[in-house]
């Protein structure tokens, strides 16, 4: 594995764990984050590094098995582009259900 390629997968696997850092501070709770701007905006700056990683790693090694990333660079880009059209239910479904399983990706990565 080329050292680029593991750099960025060590980088989505720490944002990965930040994420859960911060679900745990708001008690997995989505009434906590809808009034939470600050948590809002933190996830939507994890989700958004992610999406970056994704975009460098596809760059670095086009065939690496990434199951949804161009939806992940998507994101990414209406984070960065429309940041105003972005909603809590979108951002609080993706880090129920999507990180885990990008998270369980990554770690097959990693083995091979």
């Amino acid at each position: 594995m080329q050292p680029k390629v593991l750099k960025y997968l060590l980088d989505i696997e720490s944002v990965i764990s930040e994420i859960e850092t911060i679900k745990a501070r708001i008690g997995n709770d989505f009434n906590v984050f809808t009034k939470d701007v600050i948590m809002q905006r933190a996830l939507e700056r994890e989700l958004e590094i992610i999406g970056e990683a994704v975009r460098k790693l596809i760059e670095l090694q086009p065939d690496i098995q990434i199951s949804s990333s161009k939806k992940i660079i998507g994101l990414r880009n209406i984070i960065s582009h429309a940041y105003d059209s972005i909603e809590p239910e979108l951002i609080w479904g993706i880090i129920q259900r999507d990180v885990v399983k990008l998270s369980e990706e990554i770690q097959k990565l990693k083995g091979s």
